[in-house]
């Protein structure tokens, strides 16, 4: 049985405090992104896991993969048969939209749809959370408010369907570890939440900020040059998603596509658009 694992972006990104447990609260609204990696789940003769990777170059060990893991995490919980498992990538990694963490989230749906395990999305969502701080919000997968460590979910309603949405990622990467090493928490002047919901894009520019930017844009200059390329060809919003290093832009239904698809080409940049619905 096959599952497609979507992309997220997040619209703002506020780091608003540090945890006793080290980890550190945050607010953000995550919003799903029709670019998919493909999961295909079969029962097996065999006892465990067996997972086969297929689309990336540099693999981690199989244990180290949040599909593996998810399987580890729910034989905890349930007397689990043989799955054999093999996972197309197709969406980068260390871009901060989410690849690996939807892997693992898609995994847990996929268990508990081939083996039956009967879970609510509630309790899908909690043992999600074990695996990884956003890996609970790829359960339902829906436009979401995220408080905590991005685990404190509440749905949003908001439809980016009638705009175009570009996605590029230069040849770089961001670790979550070295990006939060730069942060210094604070409260947002005003909520991202209610930023999406009560103001036009064309508003956002101003007030709409992935906290993250402030320290990786000055290590990583060319995510800042890929932004501002963005919005010189007409985004109407433009920013970097989770701790990078993709940028994504929210473009109106027309623009001129060409230039931002030279653009990544001639840079051998990582690039993807979404078409509004019903185009």
């Amino acid at each position: 049985m096959k599952f497609f694992p979507c992309a997220k972006i997040n619209l703002g990104l506020n780091v608003v405090s540090r945890r006793p447990d080290g980890y550190h609260n945050l607010e953000t609204v995550f919003y799903p992104v029709d670019i998919h990696d493909i999961l295909d789940v079969q029962l097996s003769d065999i006892a465990g896991c067996h997972l086969d990777v297929v689309g990336v170059k540099e693999l981690c060990a199989p244990e180290d993969n949040l599909v593996f893991k998810a399987y580890r995490l729910l034989s905890e919980q349930y007397d689990l048969p043989g799955i054999d498992v093999r996972l197309t990538k197709n969406l980068p990694s260390q871009a901060g939209m989410g690849g690996g963490s939807s892997d693992g989230a898609y995994m847990i749906r996929a268990l508990n749809e081939v083996c039956s395990l009967g879970m609510t999305t509630e309790e899908m969502q909690h043992t999600a959370a074990r695996l990884g701080a956003d890996c609970a919000f790829f359960i339902t997968a829906e436009p979401s408010y995220a408080e905590g460590i991005g685990d404190e979910l509440s749905p949003v309603s908001l439809d980016l369907s009638r705009y175009t949405l570009v996605l590029i990622k230069p040849s770089v990467a961001v670790s979550t570890r070295e990006a939060y090493a730069g942060i210094t928490p604070h409260a947002p002047i005003r909520n991202c939440r209610d930023i999406v919901t009560t103001m036009p894009i064309t508003e956002w520019r101003d007030c709409l900020c992935n906290d993250f930017e402030d320290s990786i844009f000055p290590r990583l200059p060319i995510l800042k040059e890929v932004k501002d390329f963005m919005y010189s060809s007409g985004a109407l919003y433009a920013a970097m998603s989770g701790s990078g290093s993709t940028i994504f832009g929210i473009f109106p239904s027309t623009y001129n596509a060409n230039t931002l698809s030279k653009y990544a080409q001639e840079n051998k940049y990582y690039y993807r658009t979404i078409a509004p619905s019903g185009h």
